[in-house]
């Protein structure tokens, strides 16, 4: 719930996707990453022990 909410904000307010453009969100505890981001399309921080990771795929 959200990660959906988070993403429909992200559409909204980061200009929405284009092209193959896209949107992507995870929200957990313990997670790991490896990805492609626009620049200045990268959010990670954390509320708590709950991490929140928002990228924008080129």
């Amino acid at each position: 719930a959200m990660a959906t909410f988070l993403k429909q904000q992200a559409v909204e307010r980061g200009g929405g996707t284009g092209g193959s453009a896209a949107w992507h969100v995870v929200v957990g505890r313990n997670f790991a990453s490896n990805l492609t981001h626009e620049t200045d399309h990268y959010l990670y921080f954390y509320i708590g022990q709950t991490g929140f990771l928002v990228w924008k795929t080129p």
